[in-house]
C-alpha cells in the first residue's frame, strides 16, 4: 500500500526528493492545487494539516462547500466488448451496472 496522509477526509500524497532532502506532497482528489512539504515526517504532516485547514477556511469564507477527496463517483473507460459483458452479467443478476461494479470493486478492496 502506498503511503498517504489522511486528515478530515482529505488524502495527501507523500513523496521524497533526495536532491532537496525534503518530503513533499499534494492534496489528492480535489480541483484546487494544494501542495505541502517538510524536512521531517512530522513537519510534512503538520504542513498537510495546515493546508487542509486553510482550504476549509478559504471555502467557508467564500461560502463554498469544501471539496473532500473522492466524492464517490468516477468514470471508467472500457472496451465496448467488456462494457457489453458487464451489462449482460448485471442484467442476468437483476441489478444495475452501477450496483454490479460497486459490488465487484467492494469485493476486491475488502480482501
Amino acid at each position: 500500500m502506498r503511503d498517504v496522509l489522511n486528515y478530515k477526509g482529505f488524502i495527501g500524497s507523500v513523496h521524497f526528493s533526495a536532491d532537496d532532502s525534503v518530503f513533499y506532497g499534494k492534496v489528492e482528489g480535489i480541483t484546487d492545487l494544494l501542495t505541502f512539504e517538510g524536512e521531517t515526517v512530522k513537519e510534512l504532516t503538520e504542513a498537510f494539516h495546515l493546508m487542509v485547514d486553510e482550504h476549509i477556511r478559504d471555502r467557508e469564507t467564500d461560502n463554498v462547500e469544501p471539496e473532500k477527496s473522492y466524492k464517490g463517483s468516477f468514470n471508467v473507460r472500457l472496451t465496448p466488448e467488456l462494457h457489453r459483458r458487464i451489462a449482460i452479467s448485471a442484467i442476468m443478476r437483476g441489478i444495475t451496472i452501477n450496483k454490479y461494479v460497486y459490488e465487484a470493486l467492494n469485493q476486491i478492496v475488502s480482501h
